[in-house]
């Protein structure tokens, strides 16, 4: 292992992390608040830590054997770096399980919380928990689109089989420094018009830049002990959910809809185009459709039910399948099994190549069609049959990749709540959902951790952070680490 190497790239990303506190440092200044002296210190110490790894670092070229160590020490460095003004800011004076819990939680764009008190604190806080996020999630479609292929965790498959043929022809960009460049365009774009439509509905310009950044990201983190409920606002949560939506796509079909292949084909119709013509797209939507009219039906069939059936109903589904998080009201109080429906289809998850968690449609999407083909060969025993997607034939390996994620995904998370259940004293509901919601980076779960994990022992809370981290990193990132083979030489 060529720690050296490790440490230069380690160093590389604490420097690019640093400026995430100069941005609520602004804040603090703008609204004379008594918290510039730490985000001043914060920053300090990331680009001190930065430039010191990266000093040591030595030219060589990055295997993909490191790369598996660098991605998930950058993870767990930059959640500890993100946890030190929960620590010493007085207002908040986090405990350490705390404080990386809540960092963990942005990073990740899991947008769990144990923080209380949201509309007393200083905005200067509110603002940085936002930005964390936006700033993971930014990090996570770097991730999935740009490193991820290389270490040959589905990410190249995933991501280049979600092309059909016309959009192949696009000259995407896959190297990594191109890929960054493009997918920084588009997700900052995508905030600021997001940042507009949320002011123009009504939110505090504030409120408004704060959500843009949780909502671009998928991250669910609110400014606000009610998320989304403090505003009470039908236009305020159709806006947020046309940009949900669009966040969980797969940001590199968003590339492929605004660059035009050439001039025989219309802007317009090659936009929509990409879309329609992508199966993981016309999956997603069939999935969102069909969960929201579910979840509107057991509402209305609910005889102690008596909220706004329509809005909560498809704002939720949203929320909940592409693992956003947000919510407008309190889960625990619907009496039907319409929570516990919303807590499952998280694992379905956002498309791949968004921030979106769970086991993302494409995966949902292979396992479907390989279902299909093998009660078609049962049917005709003689014939030969091909699942196809993308009208490109689903080969063994992605089809082997595909099945032993969610085979692991599955174990990881029985094994899990198997911790949970034997550390703790929380019934099974709270339990189950504490740990499907953190693997999945959904943050909101059912009975105590409805709202907020705060009430949680610290334990449970290292169990979690470690799952959080698990779901973001796509499992076998973080698992092959434990493997004593890969510390050989």
């Amino acid at each position: 292992m060529r720690f050296r190497v490790v440490l230069g790239v380690l160093g590389t990303a604490i420097l690019l992390f640093s400026p995430v506190f100069v941005v609520p440092l602004g804040v603090a200044l703008i609204y004379g608040e008594p918290t510039i002296f730490q985000f001043m210190l914060c920053t300090g110490i990331a680009v001190f830590l930065g430039l010191g790894c990266f000093a040591v670092r030595a030219r060589r070229a990055l295997r993909a054997r490191d790369a598996f160590l660098i991605v998930t020490l950058v993870y767990f460095a930059i959640s500890a770096l993100a946890a030190l003004p929960l620590l010493l800011i007085p207002n908040i004076a986090a405990s350490i399980p705390d404080a990386l819990f809540e960092a963990v939680s942005m990073v990740t764009t899991t947008g769990a919380t144990v923080l209380v008190g949201l509309d007393e604190m200083p905005k200067s806080v509110l603002m940085y928990r936002q930005i964390v996020c936006w700033f993971g999630g930014m990090g996570i479609i770097v991730l999935v689109v740009a490193i991820l292929p290389m270490l040959g965790i589905g990410g190249a498959q995933l991501i280049r089989a979600e092309l059909s043929n016309d959009q192949n022809k696009l000259s995407v960009p896959l190297r990594v420094r191109e890929t960054a460049e493009t997918l920084w365009k588009i997700y900052v774009g995508m905030t600021a018009l997001c940042a507009v439509s949320l002011w123009l509905a009504g939110m505090t310009p504030f409120d408004a830049i704060a959500h843009s950044f949780s909502t671009v990201a998928i991250g669910g983190l609110s400014t606000h002990d009610l998320s989304i409920g403090y505003f009470n606002s039908a236009t305020i949560e159709c806006v947020m959910i046309v940009f949900i939506v669009i966040a969980g796509c797969n940001f590199m079909l968003h590339y492929a809809a605004i660059h035009r292949p050439g001039r025989h084909t219309g802007r317009i119709s090659h936009f929509f185009r990409t879309y329609t013509r992508d199966a993981q797209i016309r999956f997603y939507f069939v999935a969102l459709i069909f969960t929201c009219t579910l979840i509107c039906i057991k509402l209305a069939l609910d005889s102690d039910y008596h909220g706004n059936l329509f809005r909560e109903g498809i704002f939720h589904s949203v929320s909940f399948l592409t693992t956003a998080g947000f919510t407008t009201t309190d889960l625990n109080a619907w009496t039907s099994m319409a929570p516990v429906v919303l807590l499952y289809v998280s694992f379905i998850g956002a498309c791949a190549g968004s921030t979106g968690g769970g086991f993302k449609v494409f995966r949902v999407v292979i396992l479907f069609k390989q279902g299909v083909r093998e009660i078609q060969q049962l049917l005709h025993p003689g014939a030969i049959f091909q699942a196809r997607m993308n009208g490109k034939n689903i080969s063994d390996r992605m089809l082997e990749s595909t099945v032993g994620f969610v085979s692991v995904y599955v174990l990881c998370f029985a094994v899990l709540l198997g911790a949970m259940m034997f550390v703790s004293s929380l019934d099974l509901i709270t339990a189950f959902s504490a740990v499907a919601a953190c693997l999945n980076n959904l943050g909101p779960g059912l009975g105590a951790v409805a709202t907020n994990y705060h009430s949680l022992a610290d334990l449970d809370k290292c169990i979690l952070i470690f799952a959080m981290i698990l779901g973001r990193l796509e499992i076998f990132t973080l698992l092959v680490l434990f493997a004593p083979r890969y510390w050989r030489r």
